[in-house]
């Protein structure tokens, strides 16, 4: 019998910088990951401030299991950015489309490594230099859902006050199957780059802001 392969898992830290996180009762250790949303919360509250993913997130690697296991860990990602969080990870992209994805997912921490570009040191090198939380964000206010998007080099706004948006965004924030969200909504929300595509499911990229960089009102 094959021996079984681990569960994915994170190194943490409860501090960012590299010296700092070398001193005893620094490191959290090997935590693995399960499937649960709260993944990103439980890590905040254990004291992880610095997070080192084992293995890449592959978007190269075809079928479904493949695109749930790098949308885990995107939707990680996603949430410990939004908790200002620095996250060690690295990124391969199909290269037909790769110029496009990394700046779709460039509200990202930036990775490690990135594979797939046609110029994956110069891609590197804007998402590093460009990169600043809060890029792109979305809250739900009484009836509307209000997205803040800074990814392209100005301010994009988007209000919804279609009651179904509630729902589409709470499944799609975990990623789910493109059926499981109405048609029209998932073509609106793929066409503003606010939803990535990976097999059959699709997935919410804005974040919900859990730290403020300044006052509320300036972001």
């Amino acid at each position: 019998m094959a021996p079984s392969t681990p569960p994915p898992a994170v190194l943490a830290w409860r501090d960012h910088d590299t010296e700092a996180r070398s001193l005893p009762g620094m490191s959290l250790g090997r935590i693995p990951l399960g499937t649960e949303a709260a993944t990103a919360e439980r890590l905040w509250a254990m004291g992880t401030r610095r997070a080192e993913l084992e293995g890449p997130v592959d978007l190269v690697a075809p079928g479904p299991e493949a695109a749930r296991a790098a949308l885990d860990r995107l939707r990680l990602i996603r949430d410990l950015t939004a908790r200002a969080v620095q996250v060690d990870w690295d990124l391969r992209l199909p290269e037909d489309h790769a110029d496009q994805v990394w700046k779709v997912l460039s509200h990202l921490q930036p990775p490690r490594d990135l594979t797939g570009p046609s110029d994956p040191a110069t891609a590197l090198h804007a998402w590093r230099t460009r990169h600043y939380l809060c890029k792109l964000v979305w809250r739900q206010g009484p009836g509307f859902l209000q997205i803040r998007d800074r990814r392209w080099g100005d301010l994009r706004r988007f209000t919804a006050d279609d009651p179904r948006y509630p729902d589409a965004v709470t499944r799609l924030g975990q990623g789910c199957h493109h059926t499981d969200v109405p048609a029209d909504i998932l073509a609106e929300l793929t066409e503003e780059h606010l939803v990535l595509r990976v097999d059959t499911l699709a997935w919410w990229l804005p974040y919900r802001v859990t730290r403020w960089l300044q006052e509320a009102m300036a972001i």
